[in-house]
């Protein structure tokens, strides 16, 4: 085992079987990196493995890093929330469901209230006004208060089509002659 690691004052490091050397963190450590890498500035909430993949992809390693990772992520208030849909709230299929970097959305209703709070409160203030937002033809997305809103904040919207794929950023493969 002793192979596989490196000491270089004050550090040690492993060398892992993709060929990247990670920095072997201390237990003191440990929390603050999986915060960080969960819900601060690297993170968003994402389920245990991506979190724990996050850590590695910043450099870091230790032996329970999963198994931490999936004890952190089962702990975070927000994620037992946005996880745990009760059977009143479950979601029938015509309500909205909303896809934010991986995580889902269920709502009650299907009304532009519910989308222009949701834009408001998770997107709006999390990651700043988008240039452009791309939905579906539902009435929830296609109404005044929505324009007013895209009007507003100078948000382009467009509207995909399954006859038009491009403009949700699906494209054709050329045809060969």
């Amino acid at each position: 085992m002793v192979k596989h690691y490196m000491w270089d004052e004050p550090y040690l490091f492993k060398y892992c079987p993709d060929q990247i050397i990670r920095r072997c963190v201390p237990e003191s450590e440990q929390q603050s990196i999986l915060t960080f890498s969960h819900a601060l500035a690297c993170g968003g909430h994402f389920s245990a493995k991506k979190t724990a993949l996050k850590v590695l992809q910043s450099g870091f390693f230790w032996p329970t890093l999963f198994k931490d990772a999936f004890d952190f992520c089962s702990k975070c208030d927000r994620c037992r929330k946005m996880g745990n849909i009760s059977r009143r709230n479950e979601m029938p299929l015509n309500n909205i469901l909303v896809v934010e970097l991986f995580d889902a959305t269920a709502t009650r209703t299907n009304d532009h209230k519910v989308v222009l709070n949701f834009l408001g409160d998770m997107i709006f203030t999390r990651f700043g006004t988008p240039r452009a937002i791309i939905s579906d033809g539902g009435s929830h997305f296609c109404n005044k208060p929505f324009e007013a809103l895209m009007k507003k904040y100078n948000i382009t919207h467009r509207v995909a089509t399954p006859y038009h794929p491009q403009t949700s950023g699906q494209h054709t493969k050329p045809q060969l002659e």
